[in-house]
């Protein structure tokens, strides 16, 4: 069925909630890249690869690694989820419209992904200025709390129903419809990233992402200390990746 595709989607593999340390996902979900590419690179070897199966960062390194295409034909869904959480809890938190509010995740899906307040946006006006219609507003002390929200929900919603797999299914479609319609949508997708001292890693930068694939990354502006929390992001990745990888 994927024969001759243009693009292939990869959702399968062990989740969470199987057991196991996060080492162990990561083994697993690679063992299983490594069984599952090859086959569907014969068949498509023209398709743009796009990955959701989790640790996304990690099994996207190692499916760009298998496969040997260029970086910008295999993608993860990297943090276009967490930055959609992220936008409505702001929106919840001001009271207004979350198409008012731009903000993004940004370095892993997970435990070490971080939020680039110094550009967050509502209007165009800087997120910290802005006070919604009802009084509420985000301060600066509550930043870390919010981020911790948006990295927990995933879990919160496991310990509810089992899985997640309404809002990580719109995630895929935003960014597979950017894909076939060459939108050209700036996303925070996973792709192969070089960091000094690092070395490389897939990690979620804004993206511009069309019709073949990522066509390049946006240079945001970023702080001191968000500079430091990308960094610390790629070496907890390429930590992992060194365990699994070889």
């Amino acid at each position: 069925m994927c024969a001759g595709a243009d693009l292939v989607v990869v959702t399968a593999g062990a989740t969470h909630g199987t057991g196991g340390t996060r080492r162990d996902l990561a083994a697993a979900n690679v063992a299983l890249v490594r069984r599952a590419l090859p086959p569907l690179l014969e068949v498509a070897p023209d398709a743009i690869y796009l990955f959701v199966t989790n640790p996304v960062d990690v099994v996207t390194f190692v499916a760009q690694e298998i496969s040997g295409l260029p970086h910008g034909r295999v993608i993860g869904s990297g943090t276009v989820l967490d930055s959609s959480r992220l936008r409505d809890v702001l929106a919840q938190r001001l009271g207004l419209s979350v198409a008012n509010i731009h903000a993004v995740v940004v370095g892993e899906h997970g435990d070490s992904e971080t939020v680039l307040w110094s550009t967050a946006t509502v209007g165009g006006t800087p997120l910290m200025d802005v006070v919604g219609p009802e009084g509420g507003r985000v301060h600066r002390d509550e930043r870390d709390a919010l981020r911790q929200e948006v990295r927990e929900a995933a879990a919160r919603v496991i310990a509810g129903k089992g899985n997640t797999n309404l809002a990580i299914g719109l995630a895929t479609a935003h960014i597979a419809r950017s894909i076939s319609r060459d939108e050209r949508a700036v996303l925070p997708v996973s792709v192969r990233t070089s960091f000094d001292g690092v070395g490389e890693v897939c990690l979620s930068v804004p993206s511009v992402v069309g019709r073949a694939g990522v066509l390049g990354q946006v240079p945001v502006p970023v702080d001191e200390a968000e500079r430091a929390d990308l960094h610390a992001s790629a070496v907890a990745l390429r930590r992992v990746i060194d365990s699994v990888a070889s």
